[in-house]
């Protein structure tokens, strides 16, 4: 019985635990998108994880969807990831950062850009827009086929700048009603051209944004989440069983490094995408079944249905030393949602170590990030 302690091999990496962090929004980013010495000291004393995944980070500026929150669309962006990576990798831990576009979730107040989308459908809610507060989601602008390419190719771009940046790879996020899924949708993508109709087409954006990325970086450095049959931000994917199957076949083709995906109700729907899928599979049980931080039993029981990792969200915000907690059958510690997207370092660097680790996790170092200032944001 494969154990969440056992090493595995992804890609070039040799990953010491089948642990991994879910990408987090946690909104510390100055107003210009760069990562700050906090956010270093916040990944670095997370590095016993297998693998470690960014939040979010903005492949544009087009694509940000949310105040506070980094970015990989510039040399300068890139070069400001260096002291966080680096810390990550003085811990001895391995990071890859999610790429998330946030299409239609997104608003004019936060980037300076009306959002795109494969279709012109609003989002029926409300954004938090930093100052302004909540506002509700305008209609996005409809890509025409020429700029849906264009808009593809910026994830091999960012990918690009995020291995100049320190980063081991990158994770598209192609999950939780982001521009991705926004493209593989049946109610938000009306298309007729290549990238809308039926799910051959509608998987083309994602194929050919995980492409781009594979094209700049290697497949061994690239993965993608996924949430099969997900509903966030009004999704719905009336036809999941062959929109995956396409989707799945598109993106083995490439040999993605992995597949991370969220779990959902039909436990054999996500079985079957497990034995369909021929390289690392990361299980999210966390992800679609409920508010509340995956277990060691969610972990243990995917483990056994054939998971290769297994990610914990929340669990990892007020518990730095989560495998060795994990590991020992220590208590958790509790986070404070309050403080999610506040800013500051309350609730974000404060949670203590209880459970001494088997190498010290010392902070990543004053002065080691790109800004001084953080922000309040909103995931």
């Amino acid at each position: 019985m494969t154990s969440l302690f056992d090493s595995h091999q992804l890609g070039s990496l040799k990953l010491p635990n089948r642990v991994a962090m879910a990408p987090m929004t946690r909104a510390r980013a100055t107003t210009d998108g760069m990562p700050t010495a906090s956010m270093a000291t916040y990944y670095a004393q997370r590095a016993t994880a297998g693998l470690l995944v960014s939040e979010g980070v903005q492949p544009s500026l087009q694509g940000q969807s949310n105040p506070y929150t980094p970015g990989l669309h510039s040399p300068e962006q890139a070069a400001a990831w260096r002291p966080v990576t680096d810390a990550v990798h003085t811990n001895g831990g391995r990071i890859f950062a999610q790429l998330m576009h946030g299409g239609r979730v997104a608003h004019p107040e936060v980037a300076g850009y009306v959002p795109v989308a494969p279709s012109a459908v609003r989002l029926d809610a409300e954004l938090f827009t930093g100052p302004k507060g909540l506002l509700p989601a305008p209609v996005p602008r409809a890509l025409s086929t020429a700029e849906a390419a264009a808009e593809a190719r910026v994830f091999g771009e960012a990918a690009r700048h995020a291995v100049d940046g320190g980063f081991d790879g990158v994770e598209l996020h192609g999950a939780n009603g982001y521009l991705i899924q926004q493209f593989l949708s049946t109610n938000v993508n009306r298309r007729t051209d290549a990238y809308g109709g039926p799910a051959a087409h509608r998987v083309r954006f994602a194929v050919e944004a995980a492409e781009a990325a594979v094209d700049a970086i290697g497949a061994d450095r690239v993965g993608i989440r996924l949430s099969p049959g997900g509903t966030v931000w009004g999704m719905a994917e009336d036809d999941a069983p062959e929109l995956y199957a396409a989707l799945l076949d598109g993106l083995a083709a490439l040999d993605l490094a992995y597949i991370h995906v969220l779990v959902g109700d039909d436990e054999d729907a996500m079985v079957a995408l497990r034995k369909a899928w021929p390289n690392t599979f990361i299980a999210n049980p966390g992800g679609q079944i409920g508010p509340r931080p995956t277990t060691h039993a969610d972990a243990e029981h995917w483990l056994g249905l054939g998971a290769d990792l297994v990610s914990f969200g929340r669990a990892y915000i007020a518990n730095p030393d989560l495998v060795e907690r994990l590991r020992t059958g220590a208590p958790l510690s509790e986070d404070d949602k309050t403080t999610w997207y506040q800013g500051g370092d309350t609730g974000y660097l404060d949670y203590p170590h209880h459970v001494p680790s088997a190498e010290p996790l010392p902070e990543a170092g004053a002065g080691a990030g790109a800004g001084a200032g953080a922000g309040a944001g909103a995931a």
